[in-house]
Order: C-alpha cells, then sequence, then structure tokens
C-alpha cells in the first residue's frame, strides 16, 4: 500500500475552529505530507495567504445538504474562486430517500458545473441511509459526473465503516473513488477502510493515525 500519510485529508471542520487552529492544521499537513486539507470555506483566503502550495478542500451544504441547490453551486463557485481545489458537498438526503431522484443528480450536477474541472466529492451520509439508497446515491454521483463518493460528514449518527466503503467501491468500480470520512482513530481503522476500497481517508486524527 502507498504511504498511508499520503491518503489523508487533514480535517478541521469545527464551527469554534479558529485561525491559529486552521494555520496548525496546515503546519501539520506539511510536515506530515498529507493529501490535503479539509475546512470550512471561510478559511480558504486564509490559508493561500499563510502557505499557497497546500491543497484545500471545502465543504459545500455543509453538514445537512437541505439547503437550496443554487446556494451550494454559489458556495462550491466561491471556495473556487478563493483557492480550493476540492470540493466536498453533502448531497440533499430526504430528497434522496424520498427517491425524488432527478432533484438529487441536479443538485450534484450543479455544484459539478459551478467547478469546472476541480474535484467534487459527494458526501452520501451512509448512516442515514439504507443499503439500496446508498447505492442509488453513487449511482447518481456518477452520473453527475462527480469524482467521488464520501461516507459521511462526521456530525451526523455514524462515520464511516468498512462494509460501507466496500459498498460503495463495489457499486463505483474504477469510475469514482471512494472517501472515508467520519470516527476514523486509529491507523489499523485506517488500512482497513483503504484496503476495502478507499481512496481517501478523512480525518481529524491524522497524526494519532500516523504516528502508531
Amino acid at each position: 500500500m502507498t504511504k498511508l500519510n499520503s491518503y489523508i485529508d487533514h480535517t478541521n471542520l469545527k464551527p469554534e475552529a479558529q485561525l491559529d487552529d486552521i494555520k496548525k492544521l496546515v503546519d501539520e499537513a506539511v510536515a506530515n505530507d498529507f493529501y490535503s486539507v479539509c475546512v470550512n470555506g471561510t478559511y480558504v483566503k486564509d490559508i493561500k495567504e499563510y502557505n499557497k502550495d497546500v491543497k484545500i478542500a471545502v465543504v459545500v451544504g455543509f453538514p445537512l445538504g437541505a439547503m437550496t441547490t443554487r446556494a451550494k453551486a454559489y458556495e462550491a463557485k466561491c471556495a473556487i474562486e478563493d483557492g480550493a481545489s476540492e470540493i466536498d458537498m453533502v448531497i440533499a438526503i430526504g430528497r434522496l430517500k424520498d427517491k425524488n431522484y432527478d432533484y438529487v443528480l441536479d443538485d450534484i450536477k450543479a455544484v459539478k458545473e459551478a467547478i469546472g474541472d476541480k474535484t467534487l466529492k459527494v458526501i452520501i451520509e451512509t448512516c442515514l441511509l439504507t443499503d439500496e439508497e446508498k447505492i442509488k446515491a453513487c449511482e447518481l454521483s456518477e452520473k453527475a459526473g462527480a469524482d467521488f463518493v464520501k461516507t459521511s460528514t462526521g456530525f451526523s449518527t455514524g462515520g464511516a465503516s468498512v462494509a460501507d466503503v466496500s459498498l460503495m467501491k463495489k457499486t463505483v468500480g474504477d469510475k469514482l473513488k471512494v472517501k472515508a470520512s467520519g470516527g476514523i482513530h486509529t491507523r489499523d481503522e485506517a488500512i482497513s477502510l483503504v484496503e476495502a476500497g478507499a481512496d481517501r481517508i478523512g480525518a481529524s486524527k491524522s497524526i494519532d493515525i500516523c504516528k502508531e
């Protein structure tokens, strides 16, 4: 397996996170050769001023996914303009459960169109979905032109699991990548998720994971 550090989006999405916390996140990501930092959009410009070389992933429609499509698309566009290179968007979970698949498809598609050739990860919030719904969310993400499907926000009732990553990978195959995120605390957990098919790991405990 490739060095585990290179799989990690080093994450701080806490509402109380301050600028010094975000600068520390960036320093840790650089020192440990993590793939990127994953933050809320308010800090993108600050990060680019602090370290123009670090890759930045920004969450959009976070954490509920329940705002309008045009709001998500505009938020994503602003994040890219500020310097982000990847967007992690939350799907309209209730619409998916209503089987309003056209809405979910158009929601994802609008964000992808807003960010052009930048990477789009679609957070499907697996803990709130049945297996059938997880499969459908992956299929819609692929159809909408996303680059990744992602397990979780880390702000709901559960996080990443080997079973969910395996199901998602089985559904998307080589057409999309899979990001496992939420509740990953140990190296063994991270490795098991990569072995199940995860191409990226989202974690706030990245230092602990890689020190073990």
